[in-house]
């Protein structure tokens, strides 16, 4: 609804759309009010989630609205906003006097009019050139069940972390959206600042159209599109998960981007110093999107020279590199991480010893957590398998006892969980033979493939596995033909696009 506002102001003879004010102030005892001797913060932008302002020297703002706006605060670096009771960041003000329209899941009530002036308390807080944050995909909990898993599988693992903040990139839960109460609750529990992007599973599917598929989003978070900074990295946050007519009335989601969403990009980057790196954050992955967007995208992108995005969706774990013939022009290839899901395989799979189902995504890969280290405008991509040690960065595939008579006796594959195709990846065998290098394959992982026909047979509450797919972090390898009869040890060793080293071992026996 802001678009409008903003060919309005263009248009001469016509009557100026209303302007809403406020300011930005240090909160000095952190209670949320404006005291006396909290002084305005200068040069602070916020958005009307198209328009971006700075605030004066006096912390003062303005900005047009119309009746469906949320006025938010672009958290500078070495500031903090406020967190709510379940650490949900509140950094923003919802007007709509007449409430959302009517959806089954609810949206926000209504809001009556704006307050004469709307303000945005910050604290200063010390974050420094880095830090780390943590990334999860898909927590997708369908009910209250699954949200225990999540619990015990990844958030109480996460309590005591140093990281700065949280963030789920899309589909918190799977359609009911009365579940988004508990899962604030839990990720709440972590303890740190908690950002959320919507997803596809989370959207108002009775909206009418996009413009109001994430009114109970909005109820719970706030704006689905939205930027902050942290140290020298400004992470923006979108919603491209664009609710639409697909055929004959029929609707469902497509990745892209409003251009309501294009103009806050375009005038949020425009404020962002060459030095630091932007990192966009979102649910559906950038080659999914609709050509157009992607393309549009990917040429706002191409004007700053250290870039990153993150999504999810896909209960996939990848590495993409998208260069000049998909859009992007920058000077290196633009590096899009498709991250790992909380939920793994839709919290799927035969149950551990907790109850808990093991959940491997159908790449291959366990469910986990990604954790990004920054420095400054560098970067490095930590992978954490859920409920199993850090140091578990790759699965080995090869049979207990190796019968020569076996078609392939002597094929075996790695799953690097983490790898990419800047991955290298080779083995040696018994601690002294010589390196040899591995090759890079795309295809489904034998041992999930296993897993899959394993628990086909899975009865309600749990659920059987997704068919594998491709594996895009998969390496195969040949044992020499003349291997002894006997035991050996097999050695792999990965290398990263980090330049960091992993290795792993695995036994095993030929047998003639």
């Amino acid at each position: 609804m802001v678009g409008l506002l903003t060919i309005l102001a263009l248009l001469p003879g016509v009557p100026q759309p209303p302007m809403a004010s406020g300011t930005v102030f240090e909160d000095l005892d952190r209670d949320g009010v404006r005291d006396a001797g909290e002084p305005g913060i200068p040069r602070v932008r916020v958005s009307n989630g198209e328009q971006i302002v700075s605030t004066d020297r006096d912390g003062r703002w303005r900005l047009p609205y119309d009746d469906d706006t949320i006025f938010f605060v672009i958290k500078p670096a070495g500031w903090m906003t406020p967190v709510d009771e379940n650490n949900l960041p509140k950094f923003y003000r919802i007007h709509k006097p007449n409430g959302s329209p009517r959806l089954r899941y609810g949206g926000v009530a209504p809001t009556g009019p704006l307050p004469a002036s709307i303000d945005f308390p910050l604290y200063r807080r010390p974050e420094g050139l880095r830090f780390s944050a943590i990334l999860l995909g898909d927590t997708q909990t369908r009910d209250i069940r699954e949200v225990g898993y999540l619990r015990e599988d990844i958030l109480d693992h996460l309590v005591g972390t140093d990281a700065l903040f949280g963030m789920t990139l899309g589909d918190l839960v799977f359609d009911d959206l009365d579940v988004l109460g508990p899962y604030k609750e839990a990720v709440g529990r972590v303890g740190i600042p908690w950002y959320n992007v919507l997803g596809n599973h989370d959207m108002n599917y009775d909206a009418e159209g996009d413009e109001h598929s994430d009114e109970t989003f909005e109820r719970h978070f706030g704006p689905s599109t939205y930027s902050f900074d942290v140290g020298h990295v400004h992470f923006v946050v979108l919603d491209n998960v664009y609710w639409t007519v697909i055929s004959e009335g029929r609707r469902s989601y497509v990745g892209g981007l409003s251009d309501e969403q294009f103009h806050f990009l375009e005038a949020d980057l425009r404020g962002v110093p060459a030095d630091r790196l932007v990192v966009l954050t979102m649910h559906i992955p950038i080659p999914s999107m609709r050509e157009g967007d992607r393309k549009r995208l990917l040429g706002i992108l191409s004007k700053h020279p250290h870039t990153l995005s993150v999504s999810a969706h896909t209960h996939t774990q990848e590495h993409v590199f998208l260069k000049e013939e998909d859009g992007f022009t920058g000077p290196v290839p633009h590096h899009h991480v498709i991250n790992v899901t909380a939920s793994g395989s839709w919290w799927q799979g035969s149950p551990d010893e907790r109850g808990v189902p093991h959940t491997t995504m159908r790449d291959g890969a366990p469910n986990g957590w990604s954790v990004f280290r920054f420095d400054g405008n560098r970067y490095e991509i930590d992978f954490y398998p859920a409920s199993r040690p850090a140091t578990w960065q790759m699965n080995i595939e090869v049979r207990d006892r190796l019968k020569r008579s076996d078609e392939d006796w002597n094929v075996f594959y790695v799953n690097v969980f983490a790898g990419s195709e800047r991955s290298t990846v080779r083995y040696r065998l018994d601690r002294e033979g010589p390196w040899e290098e591995m090759e890079h394959v795309r295809r489904p992982d034998p041992w999930y493939a296993r897993l899959y026909e394993r628990d086909r047979s899975l009865t309600a509450p749990y659920r059987p596995l997704p068919a594998p797919s491709d594996s895009t972090h998969l390496w195969e390898g040949r044992l020499p033909e003349s291997l002894k009869t006997g035991a050996h040890l097999l050695e792999v060793e990965t290398t990263d696009m980090f330049g960091r080293t992993f290795r792993s071992y695995r036994s095993f026996t030929v047998e003639n």
